[in-house]
Parts: structure tokens; C-alpha cells; sequence
């Protein structure tokens, strides 16, 4: 059973491994409130996976230790499951989808870890890990519903209310929901007036529906950009500590996220993962009641993997209205392009793609379609400038087949 005995016990044991990480005012976060980001994205590893790992496998047996331990991860769990089993002086086997990127594959290997590749998707790789582990009577280290993991996670709580004592909220990510598990635990046994409010993936809603449902629920699948929180099923005693300390649970989708990430990289000079950013959506979209209050946002990743980092912060200046893509039905005569120019910069944007297409089958045969795509200032800006084109006898394309 947790209790918060465990959990003091974890952060006595994981002094030697983890550092506490800061709590940093993000007052660009949420105007009408106070916010502050607690900084688990710079903890060793990337990611506060790290506590609940070493914190499990520092309880194993003397028997259990020499026969290793195994888990499935392609990402934050994996890597703190290898530096906590090299702390511990004991070997790790982590399965690994093949698909994953060879960046977290690499960093995995780099904490010590034995990596097995399976083919196919996150299910096959967990099916492969159960399947070894009977073999070589190793120990599986669950990411999240196991409650010496799930008191290993809760240290954050009590950091948390050592750091911010007159603390409000604090808004947490789900995915298993090992940490909101630990954190909430945490912070309502020592100050039950402290509102704990759990954060989805609108594309991953598993403990959401069920905590809406009253029951444990299975996506048929699961798609968005916060893969560290991509969970088809909850955990069974998550649902159970969820179901009784969390106030509220929430869903963001993938352009809030994309646009935290951007914030947080332009106002404060952080890097977050999509999961990482989750709580910081919620925050900056208004999706709780945060006014007036002193509220900390558990910014729990930054490994977020370096060649889809340009997509997400183009879907977050899309979001903004700072980047725009207009299409414009034009005849296909010299110096249009020029015309359309001189009207965009004369209002202050800056066309950075240009394409002419002069094939598709929806247009005339002696038309043409220019596609730019401006960087502007927000979302009035931009219908200034299609507002100025279509006053200037331009026909604009709301959709192209």
C-alpha cells in the first residue's frame, strides 16, 4: 500500500541519485495568475522517471538484484530504468520497439543498458519483455502501476510544498498516471486544500474517460505528439488513487501543446517534451480554474527528439496566428507576384515560402494558385492582410482539393 511514510522513505534513498529541481516564475504562463514550473525536464535523464526507477529497484532483494531487471520503454522509463539499475551496481535489459528513434536508443545504451530491438510497436516490445523475463526470472519495472514507483514519484509533491509552502494548485500530465498518482498522494495528505489537476493528450484520453465513465477503459488507439503520455489503458492502482486524490482532470490538444513548447523555449529559455508541455498548455489555454492562485505546473520531460522540434514549433506559430499560409487564385500574368508582395509588406509581414502551381484541376486554364506562407504578428495581423488582398481584387482559396 502507499503511504507517505514510502514516500519520505524514497527521498531520503534517492538523495544520492537525483537532484531536487528548482522551481522557476513563468509569470508569461498565465497573467491572472501566479505560475511557477517545476523543472523535472532538467533532472538527470530528461525526465523525473529516474525517481520512481531507482526507487524500486533500490527495494529488490539481494536474489532479485542478481538476476537483473528488464523493462519496455521506448523513451524517459527506459533511460531511468538504466541509470538507476547502473547505480545499484545490477544489469537492465530494456525492449525496445524498432521503430524508436535511434537518439533515445543511443541514450538508453549510454546509462549502462543491454538494448533488445523487437519488431513491431510499443504492445510487442512489453509481450517481449514478459516473455524474457519469465526466462531469466529478471524483475519487470512497471512505468507506472507499481506503488514503490508510484512513491518514488511522489517526492516531487514533497519538494514541491518544501519550495512553494502557500501553494494553490499544482497541474500534473497523465499518461499511466504513476506521477499524478504520487504527486496528488503527497500533496493532499499533507494539505488537502491544495487542488491537484491531472492533464491529458486530447488524442490519448485514457484516464480521463475513465474517471469520466467510472471505469477503466481501452483506447482502441492513441495519436499525438506527447508520446511520453500516449497510454491506451491506465494503471489499476493510478485509476484507484486518481479516482480518489486527483479534483480534476483535463485534455489539451496538439497545437496548445506545440505552442507551450514555443513559450516555454522563447519566454524561458526551456525545452520541454510534449508531455513535458502538457501541464504548461492547460495553464496557458485557461483549462482550469488557476485565477488568482499560486500554481505550479510539473514540466515532467525534455527529451524531445531534435528532428521533429522544428514541426512542433511550426504548429505553434501557426497557432499563434505568427505564421500563416494563404492561397490566391491568380491569372497567370507577369507581375501578380509583385502586386501581392508590395501589399503584404506594406502591412509588416515577410513571405518566407513562395509556390506557384499552375496544374491543379480545380483552377482555370489560364489561372494559377500562389501559395505563401508570412510570418506575422498574430492572428489579427493576418486577417488585416486577407482582408487587404481581397480589397485589392485578389480571390483568396479558403481549401484546396
Amino acid at each position: 500500500m502507499l503511504t507517505l511514510d514510502k514516500i519520505y522513505q524514497a527521498s531520503y534513498v534517492l538523495k544520492k541519485v537525483i537532484r531536487p529541481t528548482d522551481v522557476i516564475a513563468a509569470p508569461a504562463v498565465n497573467p491572472d495568475s501566479e505560475v511557477y514550473l517545476k523543472t523535472e525536464n532538467l533532472q538527470v535523464t530528461g525526465s523525473f522517471k529516474v525517481r520512481g526507477a531507482y526507487f524500486k529497484i533500490s527495494q529488490l532483494t539481494d536474489e532479485e538484484k542478481a538476476c537483473g531487471v528488464i523493462a519496455c520503454s521506448a523513451g524517459n522509463h527506459a533511460q531511468g530504468v538504466a541509470l538507476a539499475a547502473k547505480e545499484c551496481g545490477i544489469k537492465s535489459l530494456i525492449c525496445i520497439p524498432d521503430g524508436a528513434p535511434i537518439s533515445k536508443v543511443e541514450a538508453t545504451k549510454s546509462y549502462g543498458a543491454e538494448v533488445m530491438l523487437v519488431k513491431g510497436v510499443y504492445d510487442d516490445a512489453y509481450n517481449k519483455a514478459i516473455e524474457v523475463q519469465k526466462e531469466k526470472n529478471m524483475t519487470f519495472i512497471h512505468p507506472y502501476d507499481d506503488v514503490d514507483v508510484i512513491a518514488g514519484q511522489g517526492t516531487i509533491g514533497l519538494e514541491l510544498l518544501q519550495q512553494i509552502p502557500d501553494l494553490d494548485a499544482v497541474i500534473v500530465p497523465i499518461g499511466g498516471g504513476g506521477l499524478i498518482s504520487g504527486v496528488a498522494y503527497a500533496v493532499k495528505a499533507l494539505n488537502p486544500n491544495i487542488k491537484v489537476y491531472g492533464v491529458q493528450a486530447s488524442g490519448a484520453p485514457s484516464m480521463y474517460n475513465s474517471i469520466l465513465q467510472h471505469e477503466q477503459i481501452t483506447l482502441d488507439s492513441v495519436h499525438t505528439i506527447a508520446d511520453g503520455i500516449a497510454v491506451k489503458h491506465p494503471g489499476d492502482i493510478t485509476y484507484e488513487i486518481c479516482q480518489k486524490y486527483v479534483d480534476e482532470i483535463v485534455t489539451v490538444t496538439d497545437d496548445e501543446i506545440s505552442t507551450a513548447i514555443l513559450m516555454l523555449i522563447e519566454k524561458h529559455k526551456m525545452i520541454a517534451e510534449g508531455a513535458g508541455a502538457v501541464a504548461v498548455a492547460a495553464a496557458l489555454f485557461n483549462k482550469v480554474d488557476i485565477k488568482g492562485k499560486k500554481v505550479a505546473c510539473l514540466v515532467s520531460g525534455g527529451n524531445i527528439d531534435v528532428t521533429i522540434l522544428s514541426r512542433v514549433i511550426s504548429r505553434g506559430l501557426m497557432k499563434e496566428g505568427r505564421s500563416a499560409d494563404v492561397t490566391i487564385e491568380l491569372m497567370d500574368k507577369p507581375g501578380q507576384l509583385q502586386d501581392v508582395s508590395t501589399i503584404i509588406a506594406k502591412l509588416g509581414a515577410n513571405v518566407v515560402s513562395v509556390r506557384h502551381d499552375r496544374s491543379d484541376e480545380n483552377m482555370d486554364i489560364n489561372s494559377c494558385f500562389l501559395r505563401l506562407r508570412m510570418e506575422t504578428r498574430d492572428h489579427k495581423h493576418v486577417e488585416e492582410i486577407r482582408k487587404a488582398l481581397t480589397q485589392a481584387g485578389y480571390k483568396l482559396v479558403e481549401k484546396v482539393r
